[in-house]
């Protein structure tokens, strides 16, 4: 039996093996129930359900399941949240927020997805790697309508 089939059951979707998203084969799995602290470094998939606090650093894939609570900074590929994180997300991929998923914190990714449900507090920047680009917020104005402010000069 190998590794990625000891959890699937008739009603879980297989993980896919590579796709153009950057999704590999599951590495490693975290299970409901259990808790870990401390830094995960990885390279390819890892899967949390269970809690999880510290710092995670991977080359691939994070994915966070429904049962999933994550307290850490977390810098990877992509991130895929459908339970609880909290702290720092930093994607040089995409980010995809299940309707599930609930975030608190902020994202650093060139691409976001959120599906309607999701809930997110925090702040999104959004950028290819480290090239100069201007940022800018959106505030409510006197009448109540936003409007966006002054671009930050760019460095």
């Amino acid at each position: 039996m190998a590794f990625n089939d000891f959890r699937k059951t008739k009603d879980e979707p297989k993980m896919p093996t590579a796709t153009a998203s950057g999704v590999g084969a599951l590495t490693a799995f975290i299970d409901q129930g259990s808790e870990f602290s401390g830094k995960l470094n990885f390279k390819d998939t890892v899967r949390i359900d269970g809690r999880f606090e510290g710092e995670i650093a991977s080359e691939n894939t994070l994915i966070v399941g429904e049962s999933g609570s994550v307290t850490a900074t977390i810098k990877s590929q992509t991130v895929i949240i459908s339970g609880e994180v909290h702290g720092e997300i930093t994607a040089t991929g995409q980010v995809v927020l299940h309707k599930t998923a609930r975030v608190d914190g902020n994202i650093h990714a060139p691409r976001l997805a959120m599906e309607d449900g999701a809930v997110f507090t925090g702040r999104v920047e959004m950028g290819v790697g480290k090239t100069s680009h201007s940022k800018a917020t959106v505030q409510p104005s006197k009448d109540g309508q936003p409007h966006k402010d002054h671009a930050a000069p760019k460095v």
